[in-house]
């Protein structure tokens, strides 16, 4: 078994796909701390929605992981 991380969405917690669990889960934060900057990013920049679904669509679930 290797000792690297991978990003995944998370299943269990979720709130709309499971991206800012994932990355939560990678970094080993909050999940809502993950969720506030998000919100931050969509609102002062504009960028948060293109990086979350950029991240939805490239993350693959927790259990579809070989």
């Amino acid at each position: 078994m290797s000792d690297y991380k991978k990003l995944t969405r998370v299943r269990e917690g979720r709130k709309i796909a499971g991206v800012c669990g994932g990355l939560a889960k990678y970094f080993n934060i909050d999940p809502t701390l993950v969720r506030i900057i998000f919100l931050v990013l969509l609102f002062m920049v504009g960028g948060g929605f293109l990086i979350y679904l950029i991240i939805w669509i490239c993350a693959p679930e927790e259990n579809e992981l070989p």
